[in-house]
């Protein structure tokens, strides 16, 4: 059974090069421009990216999200989707390689169906 419920905030509904604001508009209930210009402003203080891993684990500290590694598991490879299955309360933003989706209790949401990625690292809301 696919745990993956369509989401995409962004305004003109693209699906691409966005994926770090769309995970985040789902974790935190902001709109897609509020959480933009926010990633925007501080890439402009750390003078990096808006889609830097550092530049978004920051934003997301200021909404009580901790940063964890994806530990070993019997299952290989492990999915977003197994991660779901493993994880059905909650929110937690997911860094896969190239792309960052949002799982909220158990179920995943992004514009298309991801749940076939790898996550490497997550951040869970505390």
């Amino acid at each position: 059974m696919s745990r993956w419920k369509p989401y995409n905030p962004n305004p003109k509904h693209n699906r691409v090069g966005d994926c770090t604001v769309r995970a985040i508009c789902k974790a935190t209930g902001q709109d897609w421009e509020t959480v933009y210009v926010g990633l925007c402003l501080y890439g402009f203080i750390d003078a990096d990216m808006p889609s830097a891993n550092h530049t978004w684990d920051r934003y997301l500290e200021r909404f009580g999200f901790d940063q964890k590694l994806v530990g070993r598991h019997a299952k290989i490879p492990y999915t977003v989707q197994d991660f779901c299955e493993d994880h059905p309360s909650g929110t937690f933003v997911l860094g896969c390689d190239g792309h960052v989706l949002t799982v909220v209790d158990g179920m995943y949401y992004d514009s298309w169906d991801s749940g076939g990625e790898i996550p490497i690292y997550y951040w869970e809301r505390g």
